[in-house]
């Protein structure tokens, strides 16, 4: 896991120099295969080197964060083309897939909460350094303040169990079983913030329609999920209070994921509407966790990568509208399919993963954890219900509002997609429904 490390230390040199934009991009893809490559055991930690390790949890999230950081740099080609402070925006991401590399990788609990909150500044950074609007700051103070108001109380519990136990490894912490409401309280918050739950996730919208694009990638794609990595990892010595507890969390991300999904038929913003589709998905991810069986553990992961590489490719796409319009009000941005009837095309894969059709990874998580929901109670059968129906319906709303219809007026000038464009889109789609084929190495691990 070191050797990894050293490689993208060693790749901030070349951020700074001239020109070298794709060359950075190509060395994550270069990291992306080496790492793919490696030997993993599926059912334990494995290729242990110094305070790092790695299970399948991990190797699928720290796969998913080069991924999508080299997509980023592909998706920020105007930062290049105008000369807009890129070699900064190159280190930026280089820190940032270092401090996730180092947040999926290491053991020591305390150090993994160092690296939780250190990825919050490059990302900070990115919104602030360069959003669209002045209301950017009040965008990144929102992120900050919400993330560090739970994540004190976090700290504290960490050091707590530290004193009981005597152990920061994750590891050894699974032969306890501590049962105080007050530690479960404030290690369980500062992942549910980040998740985002319902009720402290108004940080997201708000972060996603003023980042750049590769902002709300990186925010979409693994930020979220950095909560749930924490969740699954927290639960594991925390099981018999959460079993009391968990009816608690099931209920408000359900019936606020219901209504969160009734909340995207009122957004006119497409950045918006995609940051509280995210919102809904994540919802059922809490449940699936919370419940703590192995469909929920298992279908939480699926959907978590799934959502990663679907929520991604539609801030691409969104962002491609957004380069041709400078707009990016569903107003605006209307029979689209006139202009790039191709780009049509990857607008309906992408949006038809979102609502989990087939062969997408995000069916097989929502079946899991519909699965994993319906033996917990089955009462939660209702709002599954009206929470699949509704995320189908937002995504054909906005697959149609956007495609459909008469076009803006104002245009004066309009160009197709290009290449690079079309590639990065392709390869969003082309592993969110290609794993598909290998789910069967996710079902083993839970």
């Amino acid at each position: 896991m070191m050797k990894f490390l050293l490689m993208m230390i060693f790749m901030i040199p070349l951020c700074l120099m001239k020109n070298f934009f794709w060359v950075v991009q190509m060395m994550i893809f270069l990291l992306f295969y080496l790492f793919m490559n490696l030997n993993v055991n599926l059912m334990m930690n494995c290729n242990l080197s110094y305070y790092f390790s790695c299970d399948l949890i991990s190797f699928g999230l720290i796969l998913l964060s080069i991924w999508i950081c080299g997509l980023m740099i592909m998706a920020s080609e105007g930062l290049f083309k105008f000369n807009y402070h890129y070699n900064f925006f190159l280190l930026n991401v280089i820190f940032l897939l270092i401090m996730l590399y180092l947040t999926f990788s290491v053991m020591n609990l305390f150090m993994f909460y160092l690296f939780f909150e250190g990825s919050l500044i490059p990302t900070l950074l990115l919104i602030i350094g360069w959003g669209y609007q002045p209301e950017r700051i009040q965008a990144g103070l929102y992120l900050l303040f919400y993330t560090l108001f739970v994540s004190l109380p976090l700290f504290l519990s960490i050091f707590y169990m530290y004193y009981n136990v005597d152990s920061f490894m994750m590891y050894f912490l699974k032969f306890y079983n501590l049962n105080f409401y007050l530690l479960y309280l404030g290690m369980v918050l500062a992942f549910l913030v980040k998740m985002p739950m319902y009720f402290v996730h108004l940080w997201l919208p708000k972060a996603h329609v003023e980042a750049p694009v590769s902002g709300s990638m990186i925010l979409a794609g693994i930020m979220l999920k950095l909560g749930g990595y924490g969740l699954v990892r927290v639960l594991i010595f925390l099981q018999k209070i959460n079993l009391k507890l968990n009816y608690v969390w099931v209920s408000i991300s359900l019936i606020g994921g219901f209504y969160i999904s009734l909340k995207c038929f009122c957004q006119v913003d497409i950045k918006s509407l995609i940051a509280y589709s995210s919102v809904a998905h994540m919802s059922l991810v809490i449940g699936g966790i919370m419940v703590m069986n192995y469909w929920g553990g298992l279908g939480a992961y699926i959907l978590m990568v799934g959502h990663g590489l679907c929520s991604s490719g539609m801030f691409c796409l969104a962002n491609i509208s957004y380069e041709r319009l400078n707009s990016r009000s569903m107003y605006f941005n209307k029979g689209l399919m006139n202009f790039m009837p191709s780009m049509g095309l990857w607008w309906f894969l992408i949006l038809s993963s979102n609502m989990a059709a087939p062969p997408s990874l995000n069916l097989i998580g929502e079946i899991s954890l519909i699965n994993s929901l319906m033996s917990w109670s089955y009462f939660s059968m209702i709002l599954l219900m009206l929470l699949s129906f509704f995320s189908a319906g937002y995504s054909l709303y906005l697959f149609s509002f956007t495609q459909h219809g008469k076009f803006y007026q104002g245009l004066f000038s309009f160009y197709s997609g290009v290449v690079r464009e079309y590639l990065m889109l392709f390869l969003h789609w082309v592993p969110l429904n290609m794993l598909v084929l290998k789910v069967d190495y996710l079902m083993i691990w839970f």
